[in-house]
């Protein structure tokens, strides 16, 4: 005989009314239902996609989703006049880095990050950071929190890599414009790099725990990023006594790179595909012991009663 847990019947009180008592319903909307405030369903065909839902403040919660940059249950905002701004910070992201990415691996001998300058200013720090303000608007904390985060890395970052901007590089230097000695250790600017990427690798890590009951892709994303940033940091710490990088540690954080861009990638399309405009909705994996997960299991269980 099925039995539901405590935590599951709070959540079918909360699809289906504090009243409601009848086991034939499944205590969270399956892709394609929309559940009333009384525990009518409304049956529309959406797409598999929570974004096509009619949104309003009575609604239930929805399951967490990466393409709306959401770790676990929602509510969506009542009545939305705005856009989702999570596929825009994404894909933001998720270029800025594939690119870097790129130059970590060193593919056709390509090493000098110049060229990333220019897309951490304009796209991955500007576009970036406007969209994690717009989270903050919907009322998504967490994806203001990471999305304006990696925007401001993304400015930081260009910053640094500014040629003669504001001369970071140059202050880390072993010699001066006259060729005199500056005092600096030939592996200062490789440890400072590298206790900059560390602080951004130990932020990484708190939000990767706070993706432990979302969804695969977007927990994914967030694990690649993170061995992304341990990789770099470490490889920067770990240069030669010639203030040469680690060369395999530096690719290793390349190739974790480009799993975390084209995993934002997906989760952006994800969050942008619906019925109305793609022939098909991109799957989303819900873990077993996330609330998604356990709703399916109580439903299963119920069925085979």
């Amino acid at each position: 005989m099925a039995t539901n847990t405590t935590a599951d019947s709070t959540l079918t009180k909360e699809y289906h009314g504090e009243n409601d008592t009848s086991a034939n319903h499944d205590p969270a909307p399956s892709n394609g239902d929309t559940i009333g405030v009384k525990g009518h369903s409304r049956h529309h065909d959406y797409g598999g996609n929570p974004l096509a839902h009619m949104h309003t403040g009575d609604s239930a919660r929805l399951p967490a989703f990466g393409g709306e940059f959401q770790p676990g249950l929602y509510k969506p905002t009542e009545g939305r006049k705005f856009a989702n701004p999570a596929p825009l910070g994404l894909s933001a992201f998720a270029l800025t880095t594939f690119v870097l990415s790129l130059i970590n691996i060193g593919v056709r001998g390509v090493h000098e990050p110049n060229i990333v300058v220019a897309l951490a200013f304009g796209y991955g720090g500007l576009v970036q950071l406007l969209s994690g303000m717009w989270e903050m608007a919907v009322g998504n904390t967490f994806g203001a929190t990471a999305l304006s985060s990696y925007g401001g890395f993304w400015l930081s970052l260009a910053i640094v890599l500014t040629p003669g901007g504001f001369e970071i590089v140059e202050a880390y230097a072993t010699t001066d414009a006259s060729g005199a000695a500056t005092g600096a250790g030939v592996n200062d600017f490789n440890n400072a790099f590298g206790y900059f990427l560390a602080g951004w690798f130990i932020f990484t890590t708190i939000l990767l725990l706070c993706t432990l009951r979302s969804t695969v892709a977007f927990f994914t994303l967030f694990l690649t990023l993170d061995l992304a940033f341990l990789c770099l940091f470490l490889g920067n710490l770990y240069s030669d006594a010639k203030g040469a990088n680690n060369t395999a540690l530096i690719k290793a954080g390349g190739y974790f790179g480009m799993f975390a861009a084209f995993l934002a990638w997906y989760n952006a399309f994800a969050g942008i595909a619906d019925d109305s405009n793609s022939f098909f909705v991109v799957p989303v994996a819900h873990f077993p012991w996330s609330e998604k997960g356990r709703q399916r299991r109580g439903k299963t269980d119920r069925e085979n009663a």
